[in-house]
């Protein structure tokens, strides 16, 4: 692929809001190219600061005009997709009030597998959860201009006490 023509397809994703993307994705945008060829073209997009590299297989394309406050949930999406995911915990407590501290990291239940992920745009701190698709929809909104859905304060409080984290800042 050569670097106009990236540019280009990018940009065309951007258009229908589209700014980060896993590796298999942008593999498949280039169906024509090597392997070889893919892995070089990337490494220059990197390198070029057309792309950048949010962590592994995660690309985000930070010239895109649809670039927002969300980006670190738009890579949580990426990484967890096809998973159910929302903002939870200590992230969804502190928006509420519920406690005064920021959190350093956004907090997100999923029904997929946990782990903790570095981004340059933070990091992001998925917990696994055992809850049905119907007990997560029914306790969880989905606001218009944001990608996760976020728990209520109370499903946010459940979660926090469900997954043993501690409770004392809780303001009573």
């Amino acid at each position: 692929m050569k670097q106009a023509e990236a540019i280009n397809v990018l940009n065309q994703w951007d258009k229908q809001g589209h700014y980060v993307f896993l590796k298999r994705d942008l593999r498949k945008l280039f169906p024509d190219d090597t392997s070889k060829a893919f892995s070089e073209a990337l490494t220059r997009l990197v390198a070029k600061g057309h792309l950048k590299r949010a962590c592994k297989n995660v690309y985000v394309y930070p010239s895109a005009k649809s670039f927002d406050s969300y980006t670190i949930e738009r890579i949580a999406i990426a990484l967890r997709r096809g998973e159910y995911n929302y903002v939870s915990l200590e992230s969804m407590l502190s928006e509420y009030g519920v406690i005064s501290q920021v959190p350093m990291r956004l907090t997100v239940m999923t029904t997929g597998r946990r782990g903790v992920f570095y981004t340059p745009y933070g990091v992001i701190e998925f917990t696994h959860t055992k809850r049905s698709i119907m007990n997560i929809l029914d306790n969880t909104l989905k606001l218009d201009n944001r990608p996760l859905r976020i728990a209520t304060e109370s499903a946010a409080i459940r979660d926090l006490n469900r997954v043993g984290r501690n409770t004392d800042l809780l303001h009573q």
